[in-house]
């Protein structure tokens, strides 16, 4: 089976766990490289064990490797800020880049509604782990409506799963979410909220997700949503329903005033979701990092196919 070889920036807890999988996987990716800055992150010494090239010296250290002229896609799993030099360098080199971080610069990509539509970018971002969870149900939502006004979502997460990365981008991560909720999903107007969830024992992550719209009906509506969850199923198992979508009639005596559009009726679909990992690399609780490193998988084996049939 022919291949496509990759490599990762990032060797953290979302950078080793995206290298887990890769590894357990017979995929049409080969895995040629792990990167870091942190010479003793376990990350390194773990792709060390497992016979993975390292390297502890950044984007130079990867692009002084023997095999980086055969390396076509690089996942950066860093942060928003360094992937905008990563990008800079590493597309001037002819790689195509997936960019875990909310940087921002190539195109919002969910892999069950975009990904055919963004082979040729050069640069994919994955919006963020709040995106991948809730963009999915916005979507569902929106193709069986014939107006989205509003989708707000709020993902709460266990503080012991947001890591260095996560806390400095916290204003990248609503910003990119809630333009990837109007972008992707489909909505007029939307909102982002994140939320580190301090409990003991940590919680799985929970997204919720208000959509106001128009044209539409309960029943066309929930089955949409269920027929997406099963398809984001397909990659991340851990991702369910709580409970039955809730709906709410917002009439005209009570229209909703929405920010930068105005009163607005319709219905009101609330859905209620849970994410919980995998437990390859990280704890079962970091749903958030598992449903980004398990999309960046899907969206590395979409591009590599891509690549290998030109």
């Amino acid at each position: 089976m022919a291949k496509i070889k990759c490599a990762i920036i990032g060797s953290g807890n979302i950078g080793t766990d995206l290298m887990i999988k890769l590894l357990r996987k017979d995929a049409a990716l080969e895995l040629a490289a792990l990167i870091g800055i942190d010479q003793g992150s376990d990350g390194l010494a773990r792709a060390q064990r497992l016979g993975v090239p390292t390297s502890h010296e950044g984007v130079a250290g990867l692009r002084a490797l023997p095999g980086y002229k055969d390396i076509g896609i690089i996942f950066d799993a860093t942060s928003a800020r360094a992937h905008i030099e990563h990008d800079r360098v590493l597309r001037g080199d002819g790689k195509f880049l997936i960019d875990l971080t909310p940087a921002a610069i190539g195109p919002f990509v969910v892999p069950v509604v975009n990904l055919d539509a963004h082979f040729e970018a050069g640069n994919i971002n994955l919006v963020t782990c709040g995106g991948q969870a809730t963009i999915p149900i916005v979507h569902a939502v929106r193709s069986v409506s014939e107006r989205l006004v509003n989708a707000e979502i709020v993902s709460s997460i266990a503080s012991k799963s947001a890591g260095p990365g996560t806390r400095a981008n916290i204003d990248e991560f609503t910003e990119t979410t809630r333009h990837g909720i109007e972008v992707i999903g489909g909505a007029e107007r939307g909102k982002a909220i994140i939320v580190l969830n301090p409990a003991e024992p940590p919680l799985l992550m929970r997204n919720t997700v208000f959509c106001l719209s128009q044209g539409g009906d309960r029943e066309a509506i929930k089955a949409s949503i269920a027929a997406m969850v099963l398809r984001v199923q397909g990659y991340v198992p851990g991702y369910r329903l709580k409970q039955d979508v809730q709906f709410e009639v917002i009439g005209d005596n009570q229209k909703l005033n929405i920010p930068g559009i105005g009163p607005r009726s319709g219905l009101k679909a609330t859905v209620f979701l849970e994410v919980e990992g995998a437990a390859h690399y990280l704890p079962k609780y970091a749903g958030n990092l598992d449903i980004m490193t398990s999309a960046a998988l899907v969206a590395g084996e979409g591009v590599a196919a891509a690549l290998l049939a030109r």
